[in-house]
């Protein structure tokens, strides 16, 4: 990004407002937004995200911004009537990164900007508080140490270990001055041991090193790991927030902490949160010092706790949202230091979202914004069965629900190995880190002996949707010995399977088994909203089920294959069935059939194969179209290559092999095994299947026709009303599907004519092959709808085999930043989805009425459907256990969401 000179990097927070999230970043626009509300916000400014860009790309600051840094820092001092560091009464400041989407504890924050060694002491003075002056100063040094200097934090913790071990006491708030002055001289040598150079004593090049450690912060490891997980975009770039210091760790009548509006977990309105006296703000997100529940600051200090629920009460009527706040008391005056719109479960999503309707302060179009089918799906899974037999060890906060499962780990790194080798893995740690989040990531689920619903640990759980209970104080973790201990002695070590209840907070030792979720009884309709005994979050997930319902505009079907999938489908809500995949009933007992087809010499013996096929077939449509009676079924032809309907090349070698030593009879499978050599493909994926199969074996594709169209006409003499639809798969040019349409149509005249009824069977084809999509418009000639098989597009357009590049390199893909998500899981819009856009406009100028749908996975992936609404598909199709999701992201879609913004 280029400088312009006209170009205002600076804004202070009587500024800027809540809707410059893109420019100031989301904790500067929330200051901003605080302070225009008259809330008590220490001043500061806010250097912005474009001043970061410029510096990422260019490798230097814009040369205007250390002016305009200059111009508003002067500015500060003046208000606050003291300079920046100066040595009877310092201006002390804070430099805070804040990205436009809210990244806990992944970009760096430095505290206590301007304490030196000739500054600490005027602070001592002016604060009549020694020994806050030394915690103060050894703290700057311990964070720009590591953050700005690159200094390994763990020398800072040990070197303080040591001085209260010599003490003899366990917590930081033990050490007096004296032993904070020991702590600071330590922690000084660590630097120059480390660096090479003295502790800066400068506090405007502690400042400007700061906010340049900031902009680096972007782009570290652990930030970019995190933005693709959440899916945030890379190039947006952090503001930088320059904060006056307001200190919590001034005595037992200051402190800091974090609250809620409403409980993140559950969504309940109440009062929540964590407080810590006589600490900073680090000292509560990182879990290092236990603190004591927000509801315990109405005794220590009712007048700031009073003042902190009316502000509280401001903020969530302002924001109309759960809100997450940070506060600071400095001897009983309370400072805003940051609010948010909180992160928050799945269930808390679809709580709050009907709770704000109730209220009056959101409508049910908003309401419907306010939650994701990814939630949706988090609620969708298994929880703990109350009535198992358990051995219950420990019990903590319940931070982030679910019910997980695995095998101990007490490091990231044996998290990550272990997953990677299909372990199920729980992360145990006495608090996470930043520097935990690959283990994070890979584990089941995050279990602390340290830290509140507000800690690391709990925020980036609930962010993730992951499982977590945070605090669970009478389990000593060791990490160094890789074990836990219990309160009463037992010993869980690495490996041991432990299971964690993050909705209780219940830890148990070994597997306890799991039931269906109350969402899923509900879905499936074993449970009634509106109920006497109706779980609150059902109530919740009925009503906006129901508003996504009817204001939709994609209709969703289901992938099923046989009546026991189309049932569940149809209780899930599906409106008929997208694709089904006739293969699937050639498995089993019936290969026997298909092998006699392969393996026929004659024309009388292939035509006896099928005859012995066209009735199992029949009866599976009958069954089938039953359980969708009313509601559209597009049958698919068979697909794939027909040596998948053989016995294992190897298997059958071994087979013959032995029948040979013994000289026993193996006359079919050597007839077989000949049969497989001769079928055997280079990549079957690109050959012999699909509508290339109907035309080189002739009847196959009739005998299914035929079975359909006598099923369909079965259905109508039973009075069921049967809507069939005929899809041809693999087509590439419109002469292929013309030939089969007109086979097809023989067959169902002939039916029609024998049974007497009359049968309207759509005709229609899959677009998988990008020759498909580029020549759409002669295809719909012959083709009453599309469906777009966006699985095997994504292989051809990528030049993909998916059984082979998922395993092979895709991780390292992801980890490059090549792919943001796998294109098998979120359509990739550029390339796959410009093929299907342009189809479906080549399709529609041909046939305006052409019925267009979806039928790959990417069907129920909340991020693609939003895409199918948009190019103007009239459904999609995805697996049963999806529909919930793809009903409301289409319901999402139609109201207007932004799947970008909707994080």
């Amino acid at each position: 990004m280029s400088e312009n000179n006209d170009q205002k990097f600076v804004y202070d927070f009587t500024e800027g407002n809540r809707d410059l999230k893109d420019l100031l970043g989301g904790k500067g626009a929330n200051l901003a937004e605080m302070t225009n509300l008259g809330l008590p916000v220490p001043p500061g400014f806010t250097i912005t995200t474009e001043a970061c860009k410029v510096y990422l790309e260019s490798g230097s600051e814009p040369v205007a911004l250390r002016d305009e840094v200059s111009a508003h820092l002067d500015a500060l001092e003046r208000k606050m009537g003291k300079k920046l560091g100066q040595a009877d009464d310092p201006l002390l400041v804070s430099v805070r990164s804040g990205a436009k989407f809210s990244m806990p504890g992944m970009m760096d924050t430095v505290l206590n900007i301007g304490l030196s060694d000739e500054s600490v002491v005027g602070l001592a003075r002016q604060a009549d508080n020694e020994r806050f002056a030394w915690d103060s100063y050894r703290r700057l040094i311990q964070m720009f140490g590591k953050t700005v200097l690159g200094v390994d934090g763990e020398l800072f913790e040990d070197a303080l270990d040591e001085v209260k071990a010599a003490k003899k006491v366990a917590s930081d708030t033990d050490l007096d001055a004296a032993d904070l002055k020991k702590v600071v001289k330590q922690f000084k040598k660590i630097v120059k041991t480390d660096t090479g150079r003295d502790f800066p004593q400068d506090p405007r090049e502690q400042m400007d090193l700061a906010i340049e450690a900031v902009f680096n912060s972007w782009n570290t490891d652990r930030a970019k790991l995190y933005r693709r997980q959440e899916r945030i975009p890379g190039d947006l770039g952090t503001a930088v927030n320059v904060c006056s210091m307001v200190f919590g760790n001034l005595g037992p009548d200051s402190g800091t902490g974090v609250a809620f509006t409403r409980d993140p977990a559950s969504g309940h309105q109440g009062v929540y949160g964590d407080y810590l006296q006589n600490a900073q703000g680090e000292d509560v997100v990182a879990g290092i010092r236990n603190t004591v529940p927000l509801a315990d600051l109405e005794s220590i200090d009712k007048t700031s706790y009073d003042q902190l629920m009316h502000i509280m009460e401001t903020l969530e009527t302002h924001y109309k949202d759960l809100c997450d706040i940070e506060f600071t008391i400095e001897r009983g005056q309370l400072w805003m230091l940051q609010t948010r719109v909180g992160k928050r479960t799945a269930g808390a999503a679809f709580r709050i979202a009907t709770q704000l309707v109730d209220q009056g302060l959101i409508d049910e179009a908003e309401a419907l914004q306010r939650v994701t089918g990814a939630q949706l799906a988090q609620l969708m899974f298994p929880k703990f069965d109350e009535n198992a037999k358990v051995d219950q060890i420990g019990r903590g906060i319940a931070a982030s629900p679910g019910a997980a499962v695995g095998k101990a780990v007490f490091d990231s790194y044996t998290a990550v190995k272990w997953s990677r080798s299909g372990e199920k893995v729980i992360l145990i740690r006495r608090e996470t880190n930043p520097d935990d989040l690959d283990g994070m990531i890979a584990a089941e689920g995050i279990l602390t002996s340290r830290g509140g619903k507000t800690s690391h640990a709990a925020v980036v759980a609930r962010g993730m949707g992951k499982t977590c209970v945070c605090g669970a104080e009478e389990l000593e973790v060791d990490t160094k010995r890789r074990r836990m201990t219990t309160s009463d002695g037992q010993v869980v070590e690495e490996g041991d399977v432990v299971s964690i209840d993050g909705s209780t907070g219940k830890v148990y030792l070994g597997e306890v088994p799991v039931v269906p979720s109350p969402v899923v009884e509900y879905f499936e309709g074993r449970m009634h909203a509106g109920a006497d005994d109706a779980d609150e979050l059902v109530a919740a997930v009925h009503r906006i089920m129901a508003y996504a319902d009817r204001v939709r505009r994609l209709r969703v079907r289901a992938n099923a294959d046989n009546a026991e999938d189309a049932n569940r489908a149809r209780r899930f809500g599906a409106q008929g069935i997208g694709l089904c995949r006739t293969e699937h009933m050639f498995l089993g007992e019936r290969r026997q059939f298909v092998e006699r087809l392969i393996l026929a010499d004659t024309d009388a013996e292939r035509d006896q194969a099928l005859e012995a096929l066209l009735p199992l077939q029949q009866t599976d449509f009958v069954e089938l179209f039953e359980a969708m009676d009313g509601l559209p079924v597009t049958v698919r032809l068979l697909d794939p290559p027909l040596h998948e309907f053989l016995p294992d090349i190897t298997e059958l070698s071994v087979r013959v092999a032995l029948a040979e030593s013994r000289k026993e009879p193996h006359e079919n499978d050597l007839r077989l095994l000949q049969a497989v050599h001769r079928l055997h493909e280079q990549n079957p994926m690109l050959g012999l299947r699909g509508v290339r199969l109907g035309l080189v074996i002739p009847g196959l594709f009739t005998m299914q026709v035929r079975a359909i169209a006598e099923a369909a006409a079965q259905r109508i003499d039973a009075k069921g009303d049967p809507r069939v639809e005929i899809m041809i798969p693999l087509v590439g040019t419109v002469q292929e599907l013309e030939i089969v349409r007109e086979e097809a149509e023989q067959v169902i005249a002939e039916v029609q004519a024998r049974t007497g009824v009359e049968l309207k069977l759509a005709l229609g084809t899959m677009i998988e092959l990008p020759r498909a999509a580029v020549t759409a418009g002669q295809i719909a000639e012959a083709a009453e709808f599309f469906s777009f098989g966006t699985n095997d597009l994504t292989q051809t357009v990528w030049g993909f085999s998916r059984d082979d590049v998922e395993a092979s390199f895709f991780t390292a893909y992801l980890e490059k930043g090549i792919f943001g998500v796998s294109p098998f899981e979120t359509i990739d819009k550029d390339g796959v989805g410009a093929l299907v856009r342009s189809a479906v406009e080549a399709g529609r100028a041909t046939r305006p009425d052409i019925k267009l749908g979806v039928c790959g996975e990417h069907g129920g992936d909340p991020e693609s459907v939003h895409f199918f609404h948009e190019v103007g598909l009239d459904y999609v199709s995805c697996s049963p256990f999806r529909i919930p999701v793809a009903r409301l992201e289409a319901g999402r879609a139609a109201a207007g969401s932004k799947g970008s913004d909707s994080r």
